[in-house]
């Protein structure tokens, strides 16, 4: 078997092209949300001033998510599966079983969060609070920056509010019900679901010694401190205003607008972007079903089936693009081996480099006592 990786000598220009797509893209995202908070918010008309930084920030935040979610697409495993999920889920053919099916894939991974069960139970009930915690929160926070939704009172009643969203009056409701305790407290609710979450996570991580021993500070334990911080500030915002008359507001509302904005500065470089990754996980089910009932494909070796032959040949085409060569000497692919037959094959090789060793030593020792017996 021959593997190799060749050196392209255009790459350095691959990479400027690679580059200069992602910031295509960026400019783009940051451009789309610009035009949508300027008629979303009826021309800046329900647009608050006040929160010009959080807006900022959000511009960034879409600048760079779309920058690294190009950069992420332009790699070729990525870009192999992405665009073959995307055919899969299209074709005609299977269109409406394939939409029925990615509603089940919704309901199971996006509101239940069911993929993180199967690791742990402890796990699983953290991340849905975090999720859906944050789900909640930015389902609010953000169109109420952007000037989407604004309340107002009636003329006539200001104990009658009216919610509008896009300029148009979609609610009215009295102060003192429940569904105005709700809208003028989710925030609360989501902060201490994400506390609840986060409480939950840190004493998941204190107890597994395996997540301590692979766990990193910028990877783990930030994205963590940095919802608490959203949270506990947030929650301090509504006790001032509540329970202390006001005491402190000001330094308090400077504070979480701090941890709001340095957040969203973090979210498309940290653990944050995997939440726009796992749009592609969605994908990669159709592809195993797909997979699944098409061709299998056999081992060279032993001939027993272990893949889809749709795997097994886009696994060809993205190392070919990667430059990386598992060409057998006699003909056919690495590819082409199973999992089972490879671990035999490296055993073997092992093994004979060990007896080629051994003999090597053998030889050295005897060939030593040879010396030593003449010299005596």
């Amino acid at each position: 078997m021959r593997i190799s990786q060749s050196h392209n000598p255009q790459l350095s220009t691959g990479e400027r092209q690679d580059v200069a797509h992602a910031l295509l893209w960026g400019c783009l995202t940051a451009l789309l949300l610009l035009i949508g908070i300027f008629f979303g918010s009826n021309h800046l008309k329900y647009f608050d001033a006040a929160l010009v930084p959080y807006t900022g920030a959000c511009v960034f935040a879409a600048f760079g998510i779309g920058y690294r979610f190009a950069m992420w697409l332009r790699r070729p495993p990525t870009r192999k599966y992405w665009f073959q999920g995307w055919r899969i889920f299209l074709r005609p053919a299977r269109l409406a079983g394939n939409i029925v099916r990615f509603g089940q894939l919704l309901l199971s991974d996006f509101v239940a969060q069911r993929f993180i069960e199967k690791r742990s139970h402890l796990r699983w009930v953290a991340h849905w609070l975090i999720a859906w915690g944050c789900i909640l929160a930015g389902a609010v926070t953000f169109p109420l920056s952007f000037g989407w939704v604004h309340f107002e009172s009636l003329p006539s009643d200001q104990n009658v509010y009216q919610a509008f969203v896009f300029g148009q009056k979609i609610s009215t409701f009295h102060l003192g019900t429940i569904q105005a305790a709700i809208t003028f407290n989710i925030l609360d609710i989501s902060a201490v679901m994400v506390l609840a979450g986060v409480a939950l996570a840190l004493f998941r991580r204190a107890r597994d010694r395996g997540a301590i021993a692979v766990q990193q500070f910028a990877q783990d334990m930030m994205p963590l401190l940095m919802l608490f911080a959203i949270s506990i500030t947030g929650l301090f915002l509504t006790a001032s205003t509540h329970l202390m008359h006001g005491l402190d507001y000001g330094f308090l509302s400077i504070l979480h607008a701090v941890t709001v904005i340095f957040t969203l500065l973090y979210l498309p470089f940290g653990k944050f972007f995997h939440i726009f990754q796992r749009s592609a996980q969605l994908g990669v089910q159709f592809y195993k079903d797909e997979g699944a009932r098409g061709e299998q494909a056999t081992c060279i070796r032993c001939g027993e089936a272990f893949a889809s032959r749709m795997h097994v040949e886009d696994l060809k085409e993205v190392q070919k693009a990667l430059q990386i060569h598992y060409e057998l000497p006699q003909g056919g692919h690495y590819q082409d081996v199973c999992p089972e037959c490879r671990r035999k094959s490296l055993a073997l090789a092992q093994d004979a480099t060990w007896r080629e060793q051994g003999t090597r030593v053998a030889q050295t020792s005897l060939e030593m006592e040879g010396i030593w017996r003449s010299r005596l």
